[in-house]
């Protein structure tokens, strides 16, 4: 596979042996390649500046600049550039500050090594890594949150991209939005990449935020 069609991956975290163990199982995948390696949250700002990466892998907790607001930056910069979490914290509130900050989801440290590569695959294609009882939690939160109607760009979408959109927000997959709407798999995906396209999101998650906050 030539390295233009490769998933550019940008590893973020202070401990050299896990990017290092993390790189060689990237490097490894036929699919993938690391481009920069950061120590903390300013240099994984920077260096996603300069080498615009598809994924970001980074750590919860770095020097200079936690991941939330590392993840808010990365996004005003590259929208469009999946930030996937590694953490230890599981809670409501840690999980609805990432979302708004932009990620696409998170993984708990102790995840196999198959599991973060299946994960960087998904979110580059779009698809949130969360529990689905995180989802709904979150949207359940942020229905109950006075809506703000100048948050973010302005974007119109078809009836029929409202309709993926309003299915997705439900937590309902690719495969069974096809089916409800009488369409192949590929014209949902089409269609979500084109929601992606007008907000200026990377993934279902931000997507359904950008949705939930506009009404």
């Amino acid at each position: 596979m030539e390295s233009e069609d490769k998933i550019k991956v940008l590893l973020a975290d202070d401990h050299v042996i896990v990017r290092e163990g993390t790189r060689e199982m990237v490097q490894r995948q036929p699919d993938m390649q690391v481009v920069a390696e950061a120590s903390d949250g300013v240099e994984a700002v920077e260096l996603a500046r300069v080498y615009r990466p598809d994924v970001i892998v980074m750590d919860i907790a770095m020097p200079n600049m936690n991941d939330i607001e590392a993840t808010k930056q990365v996004k005003k910069i590259l929208p469009t550039t999946a930030v996937l979490i590694l953490t230890a914290y599981d809670s409501d509130q840690y999980i609805m500050a990432l979302l708004e900050a932009g990620a696409a989801g998170y993984l708990l440290k102790n995840v196999r090594g198959n599991q973060l590569i299946d994960a960087i695959r998904a979110v580059h294609s779009g698809e949130s890594i969360l529990q689905p009882s995180t989802t709904r939690r979150v949207i359940d939160q942020l229905k109950s949150k006075p809506i703000k109607p100048d948050e973010g760009p302005s974007a119109t979408l078809t009836e029929r991209e409202m309709e993926v959109l309003k299915l997705a927000a439900k937590g309902v997959s690719n495969k069974d939005i096809a089916d409800q709407l009488f369409v192949s798999s590929r014209t949902v995906q089409t269609h979500l990449s084109n929601i992606f396209k007008k907000l200026e999101v990377a993934s279902r998650t931000e997507a359904i935020l950008y949705g939930l906050k506009r009404g």
